[in-house]
């Protein structure tokens, strides 16, 4: 079985991320969509962050990624960031 190696992009803490009482983690806002070198597709965050975003059934079901009017749909809406997640204490 091929292990997916997800690429690091921005690791470093942004004073962008929101930390919302309501969700008690810090998060971010989705400002788009790019592909990476081998097609897959990265969302932008608004922290400047970035997340690779597969659809990968059974694995990882996100058949919306495939679709552009989906995807855009989804531009400022709330999005939590692993990366910024991982900064606090």
């Amino acid at each position: 079985m091929q292990k997916n190696v997800e690429r690091t992009s921005v690791t470093k803490a942004s004073p962008d991320c929101e930390h919302p009482a309501n969700v008690g983690r810090p998060v971010s806002r989705v400002s788009g969509f790019h592909q990476d070198a081998d097609g897959h597709w990265v969302v932008d965050l608004s922290c400047g962050h970035t997340q690779h975003l597969r659809h990968q059934p059974p694995w990882q079901a996100r058949p919306w990624v495939l679709d552009a009017a989906q995807r855009e749909q989804r531009i400022g809406q709330i999005f939590a960031c692993g990366w910024c997640a991982r900064a606090v204490d």
